[in-house]
């Protein structure tokens, strides 16, 4: 297994990992090593355990059990499908991000905020605005923190063709930048047009991993098999 390591620069390597709540094991990990090099995109049926996945990359929950070793010094940045916004403006939500580096600037702030296609809304309360306006204003947050690895959770649940369209070109732009991504996605045409590597996960445990087109094309276990025969007669 150890072999696994030369294909991929930077990796996350999980050992023994076991995560509980309510006494029920929501992630069983004995060992896996993650890409974090490349677009990665983390997929399977709800209740899998990929927030739970994604959340333990962060390092906002710890393991019952196990290790989390990254191969690189990390700095991660971590969006969650439903982020609370103040009841401020746009542009105050954005620049939350300065309370935990005061370095960040107001030109910045502004420059983000083109960027992200919210400059027309930057005094309009956050709010009111819309699920793509949100998610566009998340991450605008993520780039002012310049992370070098990013962990996305269905970046794109509800919403609309555009909005996802712009997204995922956000989503690019982290990649072209240097900055990593892993991202969990139900939307399999999203995943074929962004990711370059598969983890699939299915009740807590990763059944299989590996680049994303011999995964589509040939699935190697019966559980990958029957998810994709399910999703793709529905994505």
């Amino acid at each position: 297994m150890g072999n696994m390591t030369e294909q991929f620069e930077k990796y996350v390597e999980l050992k023994d990992i076991t995560v509980k709540s309510n006494g029920r094991i929501i992630l069983n990990i004995p060992h896996a090593i993650i890409p974090a090099d490349r677009i990665t995109a983390c997929i399977g049926p709800n209740g899998a355990g990929k927030t739970t996945l994604l959340k333990l990359l962060d390092g906002l929950i710890k393991p019952d059990t196990g290790t989390v070793k990254y191969s690189f010094t990390h700095k991660t940045a971590l969006v969650l499908h439903h982020t609370p916004m103040i009841k401020a403006s746009t542009k105050a939500n954005l620049g939350i991000v300065t309370d935990a580096d005061s370095s960040i600037t107001a030109t910045q702030i502004n420059e983000v905020i083109d960027r992200v296609g919210l400059g027309k809304l930057a005094s309009s309360p956050a709010h009111k605005l819309s699920a793509g306006e949100r998610q566009k204003l998340c991450l605008g947050r993520v780039i002012l923190q310049k992370p070098n690895l990013v962990l996305l959770d269905e970046p794109t649940a509800n919403l609309d063709p555009n909005t996802t369209e712009q997204v995922e070109d956000i989503i690019r732009q982290f990649d072209r930048n240097a900055t990593d991504v892993i991202f969990s996605s139900h939307q399999l045409a999203q995943v074929q047009r962004l990711a370059e590597y598969i983890i699939f996960i299915d009740q807590g445990e990763i059944k299989e991993k590996g680049p994303v087109g011999p995964f589509f094309l040939d699935p190697q276990t019966q559980a990958a098999k029957r998810y994709l025969h399910q999703e793709l007669l529905t994505d």
